[in-house]
């Protein structure tokens, strides 16, 4: 009973993800990037430090070493702030399905990251795992009628939505790493996260009151009620929902099998592509999905 609740609480960390990614793609399109990546952190800061206080008696874990706190810290202004900062403008301009599929490359990027920078080894499963991901990433990319009736198919606007992609997905492995640092000894995931949000939300915040955007920021939102409601939408049901139902399923079910269950955002982005942006979804761009996907299965739950 436990491994099944675990394994439905991967799943529905799919779906949330999957609405998150729609929902700060229709925002981003009305008031840019950068403003759904500020605000979109000041709620998840709200929620999260709410949750904590739930779970434990305090809005912050002012009682965290000080090492927690500095790599924690770094690991939220790589994977929020820069990491989060690319693929929300990837969203804007490769829409989110192609986005979230360059994203199921960051365990990719992060079994390549750890072998250089922490020594961990990589098997021969894993480099199956890595070699069917990039293969079937690479064939779904370079096919050129990938979502024709969404965005602006200019190959140069076409190639930069692909890297800010990659960027997403290299903020979000690096920022997993220097997790891995922070949470050493069992220490909190939920704690580990507020400390992220934390110093992600004041960083950004800081830098848009030094550009003098604070105001126009209010106002740009204020201007665009829909836009508000999309990013509420999408901070509710990702940093909110969906970091809590992956912590579930984490908990509950084996790692390589939740791990699985909550890369499938590129499957079950393809009808929602569809249905929401009238995207045209090609035969190749399925196939090459499900094969950059049993590669991140293979990456994951190789014996």
């Amino acid at each position: 009973m436990s491994s099944f609740v675990g394994e439905l609480a991967g799943l529905l960390t799919s779906v949330c993800w999957s609405f998150t990614s729609i929902f700060f793609t229709l925002s981003g399109r009305q008031v840019g990037s950068p403003i759904v990546n500020r605000t979109r952190l000041a709620l998840a800061l709200v929620m999260v430090s709410g949750a904590h206080w739930i779970a434990q008696g305090q809005p912050w874990p002012f009682d965290a070493e000080l090492s927690r706190w500095g790599w924690m810290a770094l690991s939220g202004l790589v994977g929020f702030v820069l990491g989060d900062a690319a693929l929300f403008q990837a969203f804007v301009l490769i829409g989110p399905r192609l986005s979230m599929l360059l994203m199921a490359l960051s365990p990719v990027i992060g079994a390549v990251l750890a072998w250089i920078l922490l020594g961990e080894t990589i098997s021969g499963w894993e480099g199956l795992g890595i070699a069917l991901a990039l293969s079937g990433v690479a064939w779904v990319v370079t096919d050129r009628r990938n979502g024709q009736h969404t965005v602006d198919r200019a190959p140069r606007t076409y190639a930069l939505g692909l890297l800010c992609g990659l960027g997403g997905a290299l903020g979000q492995a690096l920022g997993l790493i220097l997790s891995k640092q922070g949470l050493a000894g069992d220490f909190s995931a939920l704690s580990g996260n507020v400390i992220r949000l934390i110093a992600a939300t004041t960083t950004i915040w800081a830098f848009t009151a030094l550009n003098g955007q604070a105001a126009h920021t209010v106002h740009v939102l204020r201007a665009h009620p829909g836009a508000v409601r999309f990013i509420v939408g999408g901070a509710i049901a990702g940093p909110f929902l969906g970091v809590w139902l992956s912590l579930i399923a984490v908990q509950h079910a084996p790692v390589g099998v939740a791990s699985t269950l909550m890369s499938l955002p590129p499957i079950l982005l393809i009808p929602l592509a569809w249905l929401i942006f009238k995207e045209r979804i090609t035969r190749r761009a399925i196939v090459g999905t499900a094969l950059a996907l049993a590669g991140v299965a293979v990456l994951f739950l190789h014996p």
